[in-house]
């Protein structure tokens, strides 16, 4: 089997054949024969019609190998073409679009009998399918597929767009709870011959970083011949741990490879009591005192009258 292949839109696809054998006509052999040899060749030109000139490729297929060659059999051609379009949604959107109409879809249920809940979460029963939409359509509410797959299943009359809109707010609700406790490792690096000003800039951020709640890495790179220096850069970890103070706590370090570095993890103890509201201050004692005074005087004075 011969085949031809190209991009759409193409040019005519044409064969060689003999004046009194063309490629959409049959003769017979003894006529074939005699006019082979006498009469030249001409081009025959194979229409390729296409119902859209968005085909993104044709394949043109010739069932016989022999068909390009000068015979009297006929020639029987096929046309396969593959037209172009958008592909199927199978991201986010095309998921969350399945899920609302399988759990809509109550045609889907097979069974004759459902067990209904009612729009107040209320347990009905087992009723007639056919009862249960009718329900659901006197309340204006949609009907609900909950378990299909129980027995009976399970179903529930309930406003659906209100359902997806308190999962969807209870979803985000989680993830920002998620977000809040979760505990990001900021790294900081620095050579072991920094200047005071750089060492200053990236003690400020590890004291922010640590006040967020995130932990903090603190990486000094020794390269080549700088690991003879690896005492320097010991020191120099250990000040900045020293500097942070009760603001953090050791969680992890390494002080044997290229790479000198230590974990450094937020106090949780000093953050809550930072986050605290300042107390109120008692009036001081000497306030007292006076106003004491001044309520003696005035009760002496009103005796004397």
């Amino acid at each position: 089997m011969a085949g031809l292949s190209g991009r759409f839109p193409f040019k005519s696809i044409s064969s060689q054949s003999s004046a009194t054998a063309t490629a959409t006509t049959t003769t017979s052999s003894s006529s074939s024969s005699s006019s082979s040899s006498a009469t030249p060749f001409r081009t025959s030109i194979f229409p390729l019609p296409l119902p859209s000139s968005k085909s993104n490729a044709f394949r043109f297929r010739l069932h016989n190998s022999n068909s390009l060659r000068l015979v009297s059999s006929p020639i029987r051609t096929s046309v396969f073409a593959r037209y172009g379009g958008a592909p199927r949604s199978s991201g986010p959107a095309g998921s969350k679009h399945s899920e609302d109409s399988l759990a809509l879809d109550v045609s889907s249920i097979r069974s004759n009998n459902v067990r209904l809940i009612d729009e107040q979460q209320n347990m009905v029963g087992i009723v007639p399918k056919s009862q249960a939409i009718q329900m659901a359509e006197d309340a204006e509410l949609d009907l609900v597929v909950l378990s299909p797959d129980a027995d009976p299943p399970v179903v529930r009359i309930m406003d659906y767009s209100k359902y997806r809109y308190d999962l969807q707010k209870k979803k985000r609700e989680q993830q920002k709870k998620s977000a809040a406790t979760r505990m990001d490792l900021k790294e900081l690096k620095m050579g072991y011959k920094i200047d005071q000003h750089d060492y200053s800039v990236r003690l400020r951020a590890a004291k922010k970083f640590l006040q967020d709640g995130d932990k903090v890495k603190v990486i000094v790179n020794l390269k080549g011949r700088e690991n003879e220096f690896r005492k320097i850069a010991i020191e120099l970890v250990k000040r900045f741990q020293e500097e942070l103070g009760e603001l953090a706590t050791e969680e992890a370090k390494n002080f044997r490879d290229r790479n000198v570095f230590i974990v450094l993890a937020p106090n949780k103890a000093v953050l809550q009591k930072s986050q605290e509201p300042p107390k109120k201050k008692d009036k001081p004692a000497a306030v007292n005192e006076v106003s004491a005074r001044v309520e003696v005087s005035e009760a002496s004075s009103l005796s004397q009258k």
